[in-house]
């Protein structure tokens, strides 16, 4: 029906897979559909080339176009569409850059749209990330990488992707308590970016943009975080040394302490 067929057409139309070729009659008792009513329903199923009319002695049969012929058909139309849906927005697009915050709260759908802005990357990807996101995004991460896509991860525990260049995160444990769940960061090409944290009960609390400044922020995060990783990796002993035992207050923003 989400293919443009009225219930009483779907119906007619699996209840002669059931059985076929076969009559009208036959066709009305094998779907449940009102004999009143099938002759109009076959005319249009007929009409869009899905049912396919023959005579049988003196009685008029209706046999049903093959389900890969139909789904066939069905994608050949839709692909068509799209390429074309496509290429007219994208022109209409080129006289308006898309500037507004679009919010994001189902988990699906924000994990699609990550994986979309991944597939359509084309120089550079900025993520920071939890084992449960990466697993979404590890297929066609290794994809960007062979093409050579420059990708620059922060992962959060112990990494579960090989791809890009990693950075592991070691407290996670300390983040996900001061946000309240599994922060997410993406910016594809420094033009779109992705941002949200997923709850414990997988909720999420998301938003997409080109905005140039909420891209310019969700870059800055990421890169920060780069940053630090690479100073705690060469000079943990010295910091150690330093702060002693207020080495945790480093992330207390509020004061400055040393030993």
């Amino acid at each position: 029906m989400k293919f443009g067929f009225t219930e009483y057409e779907a119906r007619a139309y699996i209840g002669l897979l059931k059985s076929n070729p076969a009559t009208a009659y036959e066709i009305a008792k094998t779907s449940g559909l009102p004999t009143s009513k099938i002759y109009e329903v076959l005319a249009r199923l007929s009409e869009k080339g899905v049912v396919i009319e023959t005579m049988k002695g003196n009685k008029k049969h209706y046999s049903p176009l093959e389900p890969t012929e139909l789904i066939g058909i069905y994608r050949g139309r839709m692909k068509k569409t799209l390429e074309s849906l496509e290429e007219q927005l994208s022109i209409v697009g080129e006289e308006t850059e898309i500037s507004y915050i679009w919010n994001i709260s189902d988990y699906t759908d924000f994990i699609e749209r990550a994986r979309r802005m991944v597939s359509g990357s084309q120089s550079t990807l900025l993520i920071s990330t939890w084992k449960e996101e990466a697993e979404h995004l590890a297929d066609l991460l290794e994809e960007k990488e062979k093409a050579k896509i420059r990708m620059a991860i922060v992962h959060f525990g112990k990494p579960n992707i090989t791809t890009g260049q990693l950075f592991p995160h070691p407290i996670e444990d300390t983040i996900y308590a001061e946000k309240g769940g599994r922060g997410f960061v993406l910016i594809a090409d420094g033009r779109e970016a992705i941002v949200g944290t997923v709850e414990e009960n997988g909720n999420v609390e998301g938003a997409w943009s080109r905005n140039s400044g909420f891209v310019t922020l969700a870059e800055d995060y990421v890169k920060h975080d780069v940053y630090i990783m690479k100073i705690v990796n060469r000079f943990d002993r010295l910091l150690i040394e330093r702060f002693g035992n207020n080495y945790v207050k480093l992330r207390d923003i509020f004061n400055d302490e040393e030993v």
